[in-house]
């Protein structure tokens, strides 16, 4: 065992352990192979995955998950921290001490001099004031400057409609939005027509950016409901699969119309197991 190593194992447990670790797997000599080869950019799809493996462990309810995942998506902070230190950019101290300052500056009512006597929705107006002025130091000085590009389609779709809705650029209600995807749908439906397969991919877009913005003249978050609604197809899928496979079958060996019926089957059980689970919660309350 080298010194090195050594070294790694006398650190005390922590953050400081942490970025040894990250450095001695970085290291071009020593490290290991794998890791010395990865750039900012081989990353970020590492990155993108671990934040979701966050989200699933909270859906799901599992602390001991959720401390792993986040320890997966802390490392992931880690490694773009060490490429960066590498090159001369930043080190993991100035990304600590950014954010920190950035939670201060954007906290008046804690750890400034106004009010902490204000609602939550005013909270979120004074934040994205304060986001704003930041977006203006760096210049950014178009309503959607500064939506990332990497961020899930429907998500940056709403945030895209929110930004140009908070300088007017919005439907005054929800009538008009409904309109507006009937028209949409209505031009797919031309497009296919025509068979001309560059001016379906855009009328799908424009659909499909249409319904976020029903979902958020709604209130209803697009990439939480579309995200359930997979949930909710999986599940339903899984019991079709499973009853045929007891009676010695496969979705391939049935017509869509008797599939269909295995699929109101599936509803009934999904809606049933619903219910029971409310009689419980009412039982226990």
């Amino acid at each position: 065992m080298t010194q090195k190593d050594d070294r790694i194992f006398e650190t005390p447990a922590g953050l400081e352990r942490l970025k040894e670790v990250m450095a001695r797997l970085r290291d071009p000599e020593t490290g290991c192979p794998w890791d010395v080869e990865q750039t900012f950019a081989t990353i970020a799809p590492y990155t993108i995955e671990e934040a979701y493996e966050v989200e699933d462990a909270i859906s799901r309810g599992n602390m001991e998950d959720l401390c792993g995942e986040l320890g997966d998506l802390m490392f992931q902070s880690v490694f773009h921290a060490r490429m960066a230190e590498e090159v001369g950019a930043f080190t993991l101290e100035d990304v600590v001490n950014g954010i920190t300052e950035k939670m201060i500056a954007r906290h008046p009512h804690v750890f400034g001099t106004d009010s902490r006597d204000k609602s939550a929705e005013q909270q979120v107006i004074d934040w994205d004031l304060e986001k704003a002025r930041e977006r203006a130091r760096r210049n950014e000085t178009g309503a959607l400057d500064g939506v990332a590009l990497g961020l899930p389609a429907l998500m940056r779709a709403e945030k895209l409609q929110k930004r140009a809705a908070r300088v007017g650029f919005d439907w005054p209600d929800i009538s008009g939005v409904t309109e507006k995807l009937i028209e949409e749908a209505s031009e797919l439906t031309d497009a296919r027509q025509k068979a001309d397969p560059a001016e379906i991919f855009e009328e799908v877009g424009d659909l499909l950016f249409t319904v976020v913005n029903l979902a958020r003249h709604l209130g209803v978050d697009a990439e939480s409901a579309l995200r359930a609604s997979n949930d909710k197809f999986h599940n339903r899928f899984a019991f079709l699969e499973t009853a045929l496979a007891a009676a010695g079958e496969s979705p391939a060996d049935l017509s869509l119309e008797e599939l269909d019926a295995f699929w109101e089957a599936a509803k009934q059980a999904e809606s049933d197991r619903i219910r029971d689970q409310d009689r419980g919660q009412q039982a226990v309350a």
